[in-house]
C-alpha cells in the first residue's frame, strides 16, 4: 500500500516591493543565511516532512538550487509565475498524488514553529483543507466608498490569517481546475480557491502563533535576529 506523503511547498516568489530592498525579502541574509533558508531549515527539520517544494522567481532558481542542495528532503526548486497563484499550479505540477498532504507556506514566515507544522498535519488527518489563523485582537470596521464606518465587525467570529495552507492533494487540484475555467478567477491565497469552488469542503481553522509574522517591512527582520 502506497504511503501518503507529507510536502511542505515554499512560495518564495515575491518581489518585495513593500520592503524597499535591492534584494527580495526573501533573500536577504539574517543571522548568516538569508530568510528563505530560515524557513527551509524549519520544514526539514520536522520529522513529520517527507518532501519539499520550493517555488522562487525564474532568475533566482539557480541561486535556490545552492541554497537548497544542503536539504535533502527539497527534491524540486521550480519558477513560479506573475500571481501568487502560479506558484502553487507550479508545485501542483510536481505533487501529483491525489492523497498526499500539501502545506503551502510563505517563505517570508520563517519562524513558522513546529508545533503549528504538527498541528496542521494532524488537522489533515481529519480535514482536506486546513488554515493557519490567530483570532483578530483589533477592532475591524468596514467603510464605505467615503472612508466612513458603516459597520464594525464582531471580533469573536474574525481571524488573522497565517500560513501554512494544508490540503489533500485531490481537494486542491480540484478547486484550482474549477477556478482556472472561471474568466473571473482571481485568488489571493489557496484557502480562497477552496472555499470559493468547492464550498461544500469545510476548512478548519488550525491555531496560529503570534511569532509566525509574515516580514513585510524592514522592522520585522529584528525578531529573527532576536
Amino acid at each position: 500500500m502506497k504511503q501518503t506523503k507529507v510536502i511542505a511547498i515554499l512560495l518564495a516568489g515575491g518581489s518585495g516591493s513593500r520592503f524597499g530592498a535591492d534584494r527580495p525579502k526573501q533573500f536577504l541574509e539574517v543571522n548568516g543565511c538569508t530568510v528563505l533558508e530560515h524557513s527551509i531549515r524549519a520544514f526539514h527539520r520536522s520529522p513529520l516532512i517527507d518532501e519539499m517544494v520550493v517555488i522562487t522567481r525564474a532568475d533566482f532558481v539557480d541561486e535556490v538550487k545552492q541554497i537548497a542542495s544542503a536539504y535533502p528532503k527539497v527534491k524540486h526548486v521550480r519558477p513560479g509565475g506573475k500571481e501568487r497563484y502560479h506558484s502553487t499550479l507550479s508545485a501542483l505540477e510536481v505533487c501529483t498524488d491525489a492523497d498526499d498532504l500539501l502545506l503551502i507556506h510563505d517563505a517570508v514566515r520563517p519562524l513558522v514553529s513546529d508545533a503549528i507544522i504538527s498541528r496542521c498535519v494532524q488537522a489533515l488527518d481529519k480535514y482536506d483543507a486546513i488554515g493557519v489563523a490567530m483570532p483578530s485582537t483589533d477592532t475591524i470596521v468596514r467603510v464605505d466608498e467615503n472612508d466612513c464606518i458603516v459597520e464594525t465587525l464582531p471580533r469573536v467570529v474574525l481571524r488573522n490569517m497565517q500560513t501554512p495552507q494544508g490540503f489533500r492533494q485531490r481537494v486542491l487540484r480540484q478547486a484550482f481546475d474549477q477556478g482556472l475555467a472561471d474568466p473571473n478567477f482571481a485568488p489571493t491565497d489557496d484557502c480562497g480557491v477552496v472555499r470559493t469552488y468547492l464550498p461544500h469542503v469545510p476548512i478548519k481553522i488550525v491555531e496560529g502563533e503570534a511569532t509566525n509574522i509574515k516580514i513585510t517591512y524592514p522592522k520585522d527582520l529584528e525578531m529573527i535576529k532576536a
